[in-house]
């Protein structure tokens, strides 16, 4: 799929005509619709080192591993990246344990979407992509790395907070020493519209050791102490750390910034087109978990405008050492 960069934002689009769906990868396995229905979890993706299985809940969810040992899950509600481990038995990713999984409320933990809006607004909380079933519109192995790319649609729910017809694809790629995702958000109405998105994701980590390099001199939108007017400012500090409550924008932020999670974990955060960051630790509101969690997101903040058949895309790459 051909992009076009914006000389004047951050703002990459691509126009391709209706007919042409995704781009052709190399060797590929087309699964469709990956189940008969999301609720009965029927019919697996027919890749090496893709599976289907019964998730919590017994919510349909997708398991990767790769030629090289690492692992991934990705609950079809949602479309949440809910596990990454690189090693045997050690998650970078973190599943509140007040996480529910009966399609109530969204996974808290992983890596939510946040889509078509970002925190409070006219709609719910953070949109409501993290609250509609995904499906499985391909899957793929390359030299032993499981791809899947799920596909998200425009429906009744949607409709109700937010009448507009889109398409989302969020292509996953799991390689021996990362995770990374590719976001493609297309307007196929005939008007144009809005929105503004994150990927809302929990790492594992030690709260009071944890620290984030990479966002010095970036303007800050703070809102601690008061999350409804937030504080306007620049982050000085060469290591933010988690010292208490945490809730900050930073806008214009880098490319990558380096995440130390304070349990011998290095991780690095890259990004194409996700202009912003967030950072976040609710400290005492979650006392059973705060402590086992660090909040590092991508996010684009401002409003991205997309007229009919243009795309917006936006990648991201976990990895580490």
């Amino acid at each position: 799929m051909a992009t076009v960069s914006s000389t004047t934002s951050s703002l990459a689009t691509a126009t391709f005509p209706s007919s042409r769906r995704f781009p052709r990868y190399g060797r590929r396995c087309r699964v469709g619709m990956a189940f008969a229905s999301a609720e009965k979890g029927a019919a697996a993706a027919a890749a090496a080192g893709v599976s289907v299985t019964e998730g919590e809940g017994k919510l349909p969810k997708l398991v990767l591993t790769s030629a090289h040992g690492s692992e991934a899950e990705i609950y079809l509600y949602g479309g949440c990246i809910t596990s990454w481990k690189v090693a045997k038995d050690k998650d970078l990713l973190f599943v509140r344990p007040d996480a529910v999984f009966n399609k109530k409320k969204p996974i808290s933990g992983g890596a939510p979407h946040c889509f078509p809006q970002f925190g409070p607004g006219p709609m719910q909380q953070h949109g409501f992509a993290r609250n509609m079933d995904w499906s499985v519109a391909e899957s793929q192995s390359e030299d032993g790395n499981p791809i899947v790319t799920l596909e998200l649609k425009d429906g009744p729910y949607s409709r109700s907070m937010w009448d507009f017809s889109f398409q989302a694809l969020y292509k996953i790629i799991l390689r021996e020493k990362s995770l990374s995702t590719e976001l493609i958000i297309t307007n196929t109405d005939t008007k144009p519209f809005s929105f503004n998105t994150a990927l809302h994701t929990y790492f594992r980590a030690s709260v009071t050791a944890a620290s984030v390099k990479g966002l010095k001199g970036c303007k800050t939108l703070n809102k601690d102490p008061d999350p409804k007017n937030p504080l306007e400012g620049k982050e000085e500090r060469d290591i933010v750390t988690f010292p208490g409550f945490v809730d900050c924008i930073y806008l214009n932020a880098p490319s990558e910034v380096i995440l130390d999670n304070g349990l011998g974990d290095t991780i690095s955060i890259q990004n194409t087109n996700w202009s912003d960051a967030v950072l976040w630790n609710p400290y005492l509101q979650m006392e059973a978990c705060y402590r086992d969690f660090v909040c590092v997101e991508n996010a684009k903040i401002g409003n991205v405008q997309l007229e009919p058949k243009q795309s917006w895309v936006a990648k991201q790459i976990l990895s580490v050492a």
